[in-house]
């Protein structure tokens, strides 16, 4: 063992605690010798039972387990198991001897990070303990990046004026908007604490509250704050500050966001208010059509003039049967009506019929300012209740002006559902457009064979044209197809053509994804059926890969499915192998032929040692069971020999080709 891989292991693994469980007393204590010269700590356990009584009580403190598998009172897979409850991420290394290559699967589901044979030898645990300790330090610095990131990320998306701070409050950074909104320079303001632009009326108490909730809560703090610009104006801003934690909970900066409200703060500030004292309202909001435009045509100055004039007339122009007492000027070209519910306890038809003659109104109306007229036109929304009533009519508004709806009633359209529901919508008008104009259609992909480089199979993969001819993979509409009818519709067309193109490719083999939940489908099997009775000459070149569910109504009917079709020559294929659900034991169950390895473990099998173990294991597996192997994923020519000289059959990639209609 050179004493350069010595002493990084021995750096590597500074600080860190081991626990080792053993049940072999002689073995114990010379691989316990062995490990104390690298970990600060070794806790040993004695069976299994003690391993995860041990971990139980320390796992907090402990780093890495390396623990043999066969074990008095409760095998290594047992103990691996409890732990894992506690800690799915904890690092696990198995001791294995070569007569216990049985557990080999076991250990592959139990998610173990690498593998010690016996008898213990140095060079070898130092190349294991190696890999698996630079693993733990990636992950730590992986945690570290993530969880600042996350907390960059909550604050800057809030708002758009930004700034930080040191622990002590003074600037160390500021953005554009920052200095155009205060009036200073960088170099004016780096350096300086935020006394700078704070406003005389602004009371200390609120700053005071402030630093507690940063400082002392490490929390974060929202507020509106009053600032002061260099040039003596008022602004105000909605203000978000975060602290900013280092991994042990110490702050290493602080940052604050700010939004520009003081065009709105009064009146919107106000409609708030409003809506929080009355708890049941009526909200209506009014939004001048095409703004934009209207900004495009006139100077700044002139279009506020221009929302001024025509704020202080809706009052007149709003038949007031319910006695509204204002206008609310939110900005932009948005008003706003509000009045407790007790006073307007009409209908939503009532109220739609009011706000058409509302706009019929408005659109009499024209504005005259100085030399200017202009024709107002608005779409409206509405709504009532106690929950999200400004963000409910405001979706409204936005949804009008996208539909080019004059009035929208907008109660319920700020939740979730809305949104999700008019996605599906969507999403169902063009799987149905497709299906109708013909445009779910197959795409073939090459399987290669390893050993001779030529091409024995294709894999059939669904596409859907849009009507822009757009090429979709499932990716964007197969789990919206599985809520509705449609999937089913789908899953036969892509079994029709795959079968038709049976024709265009003599010798080679189709390969077709089926889900366990189509085969519960009797609309499904009975068409296959249909076609496995068309196509009989032919079915000995058809595979169904399979793709493992954990919610699985009824096995038998799976079992019996498979065997019904495999009498008939089909192949039976497991597909991405190694990740999901998979359960070898009922996947031995269902008698495959061929298994195909998820590409999550080929794509990085270069540069991955763990996935390369993992794979040979798999692949050993295999032969065992006299399976065929298929690599998904191969890209390159490198990729492509590492498999090829592992041991795989075929190879699936775009190394050997894209999809491609036949």
């Amino acid at each position: 063992m050179k004493s350069t891989q010595t002493a990084s292991l021995r750096q590597m693994s500074k600080g860190m605690t081991l626990l080792y469980i053993e049940d072999d007393s002689l073995a114990r204590d010379a691989a316990n010798s062995l490990f104390s010269e690298f970990f600060d700590d070794v806790i040993v356990g004695f069976d299994g039972e003690d391993g995860a009584r041990l971990y139980a009580t320390h796992h907090e403190h402990i780093d890495l387990v390396i623990t043999d598998i066969t074990m008095p009172r409760m095998n290594g897979i047992e103990m691996i198991e409890k732990m894992r409850a506690i800690n799915p991420e904890v690092a696990i290394i198995v001791i294995s001897a070569h007569n216990e290559a049985h557990y080999l699967t076991q250990t592959i589901e139990a998610g173990v990070d690498g593998y010690l044979l016996k008898p213990l030898g140095v060079t070898q645990m130092v190349k294991t303990l190696g890999k698996v300790l630079e693993k733990l330090h990636l992950r730590h610095e992986n945690m570290k990046n993530a969880l600042l990131l996350k907390q960059y990320e909550n604050i800057t998306n809030t708002s758009s004026i930004i700034s930080k701070t040191d622990p002590k409050g003074v600037i160390t950074f500021v953005n554009d908007k920052f200095c155009q909104i205060s009036g200073f320079t960088k170099e004016e303001l780096l350096g300086r604490s935020h006394n700078i632009i704070r406003h005389p009326d602004m009371p200390k108490t609120a700053f005071r509250d402030l630093w507690k909730t940063i400082k002392d809560e490490k929390k974060t703090w929202q507020g509106i704050v009053k600032n002061r610009a260099k040039n003596g104006d008022t602004y105000y801003v909605k203000t978000t500050v975060q602290p900013i934690l280092n991994p042990d909970g110490h702050v290493d900066e602080y940052i604050s966001l700010r939004h520009d409200i003081t065009a709105i703060m009064s009146d919107k500030k106000q409609l708030f208010d409003f809506l929080e004292a009355n708890r049941l309202s009526v909200l209506i909001l009014v939004q001048i059509e095409d703004y934009t435009i209207l900004e495009k045509f006139y100077d700044k100055a002139n279009v506020e003039k221009i929302e001024d004039a025509f704020g202080k007339n809706m009052l007149y122009l709003m038949p007031n049967r319910w006695g509204f007492q204002r206008v609310y000027h939110l900005g932009n070209g948005l008003y706003a009506f509000a009045i407790d519910r007790r006073n307007c306890r009409a209908s939503k038809e009532e109220i739609h019929a009011v706000l058409e003659q509302f706009l019929a109104n408005v659109k009499e109306y024209i504005v005259k300012i100085d030399a200017i007229e202009y024709d107002i036109s608005v779409i409206c929304s509405f709504t009532y209740g106690i929950y999200k009533i400004f963000e409910d009519a405001k979706i409204g508004i936005e949804n009008a002006i996208q539909k080019k709806q004059s009035i929208v009633y907008a109660d319920g359209l700020s939740g979730i559902e809305y949104d999700n529901a008019l996605k599906n919508i969507e999403t169902i008008h063009m799987i149905k457009t497709a299906i109708d104009n013909r445009k779910i259609i197959s795409y073939f992909q090459p399987i290669v064979n390893n050993t001779t480089q030529k091409i024995e199979k294709y894999e059939s993969l669904v596409r859907l044209v849009t009507e822009d001819e757009q090429l979709l993979t499932p990716f964007y509409f197969l789990e919206t197809a599985k809520k509705g009818r449609y999937y089913t519709k789908i899953t036969k067309i892509v079994l029709e053509n795959s079968f038709a193109a049976l024709a265009k490719i003599p010798e080679a083999s189709i390969s077709i994804n089926l889900s366990m939940h189509d085969i519960e489908r009797g609309e499904i099997t009975d068409y296959i059926d249909n076609l496995l009775l068309q196509y009989e000459d032919e079915a000995h070149r058809i595979i169904f890969e399979l793709l493992e569910s954990e919610d699985i109504k009824d096995l038998l009917m799976i079992k019996q499915f498979i065997k019904k079709v495999k009498m008939k020559g089909v192949k039976i294929a497991i597909d991405d192998f190694g990740t999901g659900y998979s359960n070898f034991e009922r996947l031995l169950s269902y008698e495959p032929d061929i298994l195909k390895i998820d590409g999550s473990l080929i794509k990085n099998i270069q540069n991955n040692q763990v996935n390369q173990n993992i794979v040979e294991t798999m692949i050993l597996f295999a032969k065992k069971q006299n399976l065929t192997t298929v690599a998904e994923f191969v890209e390159n020519e490198a990729i492509y020999e590492i498999v090829r000289d592992m041991g795989i059959d075929y190879s699936q990639g775009y190394y050997f080709g894209k999809p491609e209609l036949f």
